[in-house]
């Protein structure tokens, strides 16, 4: 089984390194250079779901985002009861996302 932290290697190695954070006024902060930019033209084009077989704490979704100049970066989130973000507002964001899932 694929872990995080193998996920997280392979995506800095293709030079995918830009954390993202959804902010409370829906725009994307890259959290190394601390730019911000709009969710707007924002894909999801790979997503990867992890769960901690021994420990419910290793429970996470990855989702690989690209916006309109080719970016990319990631965010990550624990789910459920364990979730990174207050109320809907992430589950929104990223059921509003639209999907173009690619192979890597």
């Amino acid at each position: 089984m694929t872990t995080l932290s193998d996920v997280m290697e392979v995506l800095k190695e293709r030079g995918v390194d830009h954390e993202l954070r959804l902010m409370e006024d829906g725009n994307l902060l890259d959290s190394d250079s601390g730019r911000t930019f709009s969710a707007e033209g924002v894909k999801i084009i790979r997503t990867y779901r992890f769960e901690g077989e021994s420990n419910p704490d290793d429970s996470a979704v990855l989702y690989l985002l690209e916006n309109n100049d080719g970016i990319q970066g990631y965010i990550i989130n624990a789910y459920g009861a364990y979730s990174d973000y207050d109320g809907d507002m992430f589950d929104n964001f990223i059921r509003n996302l639209p999907v173009e899932e690619r192979e890597w």
